[in-house]
């Protein structure tokens, strides 16, 4: 039940007003994963399009449009919502890690960087990189959980090329190959996001821009995680760990002196210097 719509990940359903009582139209997004169905936002549809809508199922035409109003502006907002959490914390408890922060990008910058990569940035990645272009870092660490780093543009487009030139090559060798025994290094939908630490490209999280959720990559063949993730809610869950650490299950935050270090990858050396947050 549901379409779907421009929030990666996420479905709408539309509900009729006269179903219910002193009731409008409403249009309910909402992700739904084999153990669970969570609703994600419940917007008002203006009377013309609750009129077109009704009249579109009634035809039993569908020509595939994501229902509801306004979606760009909802994951945007969830964006932003969820980042302005966790800079709020990084300013307040690890300013060292909230300088290493860059500026976001241009909008001439990310029409640039689809135009590179030959593929649409979805929304809410989008609205990520117009807020923050990237983590210098504090000694090589990034400020997100497993000290990792969002990675800055420059370093997105050549991962790109290197990882579909390296698919390129392995295509070749796919052909002679058995359909058990092909090998997939990169998809073309995949945009590099996450990388291991700031200049470490060895693993990583992507964004998949063909279903809105991240993915895993690693020259290791480490799995895929237990987890599966669109961007807004990887981002709700490292506010929520900053802001909740005594709950988190994920990673453990903690500080060594102004920066934010998360205890998954921390280092021997940070080890009588590192203070786990509480509460």
């Amino acid at each position: 039940m549901g379409r779907p719509s421009t929030l990666p990940g996420i479905l709408t359903v539309m509900i009729d007003g006269d179903l219910f009582e002193d009731c409008p139209a409403l249009a309910v997004g909402y992700i739904r994963e084999p153990d669970r169905i969570e609703i994600r936002y419940v917007n008002r549809v203006p009377a013309n399009e609750a009129a077109a809508n009704a009249e579109s199922q009634g035809q039993g035409e569908s020509n595939g449009e994501p229902a509801g109003p306004g979606l760009d502006a909802v994951a945007e907002r969830q964006i932003a919502d969820a980042w302005q959490r966790i800079t709020h914390w990084l300013q307040h408890h690890a300013p060292d890690s909230h300088a290493a922060l860059r500026d976001g990008a241009s909008s001439a910058t990310l029409t640039g960087l689809e135009q590179d990569l030959g593929i649409s940035i979805p929304t809410d990645l989008r609205a990520w990189w117009s807020l923050t272009g990237g983590d210098d870092g504090v000694d090589g660490a990034g400020c997100l959980p497993g000290n990792q780093a969002l990675m800055p543009l420059d370093g997105v487009a050549d991962f790109y090329r290197q990882q579909m030139d390296a698919q390129a090559h392995q295509d070749a060798l796919n052909s002679r190959r058995t359909a058990d025994n092909r090998i997939t290094v990169w998809n073309a939908a995949w945009i590099p996001v996450v990388s291991h630490g700031v200049t470490d490209r060895t693993s990583g999280l992507y964004l998949d821009a063909a279903t809105g959720y991240l993915g895993r990559w690693s020259r290791y063949n480490e799995g895929p995680g237990d987890e599966l993730d669109t961007l807004a809610t990887y981002l709700e869950n490292v506010a929520d760990m900053l802001e909740a650490p005594a709950l988190a299950t994920r990673d453990k935050p903690g500080l060594v002196g102004g920066a934010l270090v998360w205890g998954s990858r921390l280092d021997p050396a940070q080890e009588d210097r590192w203070q786990p947050l509480a509460g």
